[in-house]
């Protein structure tokens, strides 16, 4: 198995309510999506998949406990003000914030967000990895 990630898929309760969420924050469903089934989101080498919890835990043949899955997700910008823009603008859409913007021990800052279903988000600047010009990190 190479060491990539291609799909990560986020079960949601309401797809409705969750692409609506994701749309308040820029995000854009594929052509590819297949409406009130799955919303599928091109993030340049990463889709990300929006899906019925229930029939996501059925697929993957899991108990859904209903919990936190033990995954936190993480987006990071260049600027300390970036961070804080999206953290408002999630709490804005319906996230619940986690945790403000805030300098970190390791030398960034970061802040977390909480989405409608329950998956954490940071968003972070993180100083030893520089974003390329597409957004992508580099580990320093």
């Amino acid at each position: 198995m190479e060491q990539r990630v291609t799909l990560i898929t986020l079960g949601v309760r309401d797809l409705t309510r969750a692409v609506t969420f994701y749309g308040a924050l820029g995000w854009h469903p594929h052509p590819a999506s297949v409406d009130g089934e799955v919303a599928f989101y091109d993030t340049g080498g990463l889709v990300v998949a929006l899906w019925a919890r229930d029939a996501l835990a059925e697929d993957s043949q899991v108990m859904d406990g209903g919990g936190w899955g033990g995954v936190t997700l993480a987006h990071n910008v260049g600027t300390e003000a970036e961070v804080d823009a999206i953290l408002e603008a999630a709490r804005s859409a319906g996230a619940r914030l986690a945790r403000g913007g805030a300098p970190m021990a390791w030398g960034g800052y970061s802040g977390v967000f909480v989405d409608p279903d329950g998956h954490p988000w940071e968003v972070a600047v993180n100083p030893g990895w520089p974003l390329d010009a597409h957004g992508r990190p580099r580990l320093g």
